[in-house]
C-alpha cells in the first residue's frame, strides 16, 4: 500500500511540474497571427493577448515589419543604450512568444548584471568586442570575450552581464523567447527596490552610510530628489 502511495506521490509531483512548467511559459497560439485592434481604452496592457484582433482583410505586410533597429538608442551617460521590441512597438510579434532587443555599447561601457525572469536570450554580437556570460546557480561563471559574428545564450533566469572591452561602439542584437520576458537588474533590485536597510547592511557587511549612497544612485525616487 505505501509503495502504491509513493507511485502515486511521485506521479502527482510530475503532473504539477509539468503544469507548472507550461504555465510558465508563453500560452500557444491559437491561430496564424494576431494583430491587435488600436487601444481605445488607456488602461489597456499592451502585453495582454486578449486583446480582439484586427480582421485579416484589415491586415496588411507592414503589421510584420519593424524598421526601429536600424539606428542604436539613446545613448546612458554611461554609454549604453537599448532599442527593446516587443508587442508594445511592434504589434506583429502579438501572440508569438518572442521579443527582441538591440543593445549598444561605447568603448568600457557595460549592460550590468541582470536577468529576465521569464525568458532564455540569444545574444548575438554584430559588431565590436564584448566580454559577456552568466552566472549558474552553483556561483559558477561561463563568460569569455566575444568577437563580431559569434552568439551566446543565458538560460533563462540566470544573471549575466556584458561589457564591452574593444576600441569601438559594439553592437548586439537579443532574441528572447517570451514577448513579455521582465528584467531585473541586479544593482536597482537590491538597492533601489525599498530594502529594508538594516537587512542589506548585515547581507553586504557596509556601512549605513555606504548602503545610503548606493541607495541614492539606484532608488529612482531616491535620485530623482538630489
Amino acid at each position: 500500500m505505501e509503495a502504491k502511495t509513493l507511485v502515486l506521490l511521485k506521479a502527482l509531483l510530475l503532473l504539477c511540474f509539468n503544469v507548472c512548467f507550461t504555465l510558465a511559459s508563453d500560452p500557444d497560439p491559437i491561430q496564424d497571427f494576431c494583430i491587435p485592434k488600436p487601444i481605445t481604452f488607456p488602461h489597456h496592457d499592451h502585453f495582454s493577448t486578449n486583446l480582439p484582433c484586427k480582421n485579416s482583410s484589415e491586415v496588411t505586410t507592414e503589421d510584420f515589419v519593424f524598421s526601429g533597429l536600424k539606428t542604436a538608442g539613446i545613448f546612458t551617460e554611461t554609454g549604453f543604450a537599448t532599442v527593446p521590441v516587443s508587442p508594445a512597438n511592434f504589434p506583429g510579434l502579438n501572440t508569438l512568444g518572442m521579443s527582441f532587443v538591440r543593445a549598444d555599447l561605447k568603448p568600457g561601457a557595460i549592460n550590468p548584471p541582470h536577468y529576465h525572469p521569464r525568458a532564455t536570450e540569444v545574444a548575438h554580437l554584430v559588431k565590436g568586442q564584448v566580454y559577456s556570460g552568466f552566472v549558474d546557480s552553483n556561483n559558477k561563471v561561463y563568460a569569455k570575450v566575444m568577437e563580431a559574428g559569434e552568439m551566446m545564450v543565458y538560460p533563462k533566469g540566470l544573471v549575466h552581464f556584458q561589457m564591452n572591452v574593444g576600441d569601438v561602439t559594439a553592437t548586439i542584437l537579443g532574441g528572447l523567447n517570451s514577448q513579455s520576458p521582465g528584467i531585473h537588474k541586479i544593482p536597482s533590485l537590491v538597492f533601489g527596490s525599498g530594502i529594508n536597510e538594516e537587512l542589506l547592511v548585515k547581507a553586504f557587511g557596509l556601512s549605513l552610510k555606504q548602503i545610503g549612497t548606493l541607495k541614492r544612485r539606484f532608488d529612482p525616487v531616491m535620485s530623482n530628489e538630489h
